[in-house]
């Protein structure tokens, strides 16, 4: 059986060529349906063996996808189909540059101090509010209350690109605490001394 797994593979797939496409527009600019993009694309996802045309298709389907989120839009230049990045699909990177920047401080070591992100978005932004719940949750932040998140590492910059990309500035709030009361449950959480 193993559907879930299964499911879970292709959610990965698709997400490691998406963000690599991103990537190679960042870094270009501008690219070409066709092969030029194939050769950066590969080089970004690995060294694995993959079927060309399989991978084309794949590839195709992903712009498409890009596209529709309003990611990358496609242009016509001298007769050639070219595929440009939009502000949203830099701000989607640079967010997910970010995570990744979060993911790797946890192997830094610990300043005592934690950040603690509160919010107040009201009922009728319900659904700006629940995407950024999973957005903390996916980076790795801790949920003490329904609107209050606790990180223990420097996210600043991180809570920054997520408030422009949301458009919730004034709504979201910051604080590096020194110390929280019965914070052991939290310590545990993150693997902390």
């Amino acid at each position: 059986m193993k559907t879930v797994e299964a499911g879970a593979k292709k959610i990965r797939r698709r997400e490691s060529i998406q963000k690599a496409l991103l990537t190679t527009l960042l870094i270009g600019g501008m690219v070409m349906i066709g092969a030029a993009p194939r050769i950066n694309i590969l080089k970004l996802l690995g060294n694995k063996k993959r079927n060309p045309y399989r991978f084309k298709h794949q590839v195709n389907d992903t712009l498409m996808r890009l596209a529709n989120k309003g990611f990358v839009v496609f242009i016509r230049e001298n007769g050639r189909k070219l595929v440009r990045i939009t502000p949203a699909g830099r701000r989607v990177l640079a967010l997910e540059e970010q995570k990744t920047t979060l993911q790797l401080q946890k192997k830094k070591r610990w300043d005592k101090r934690w950040r603690v992100v509160i919010f107040d978005i009201p009922e009728y932004r319900r659904g700006t509010r629940d995407k950024l719940r999973l957005t903390m949750r996916t980076a790795g932040f801790y949920r003490l209350q329904d609107s209050v998140w606790i990180y223990p590492y420097d996210c600043e910059d991180f809570m920054a690109l997520v408030k422009a990309d949301l458009q919730i500035g004034n709504a979201v709030l910051y604080m590096v605490v020194e110390k929280i009361e019965n914070d052991s449950k939290v310590k545990t959480h993150f693997m902390l001394s």
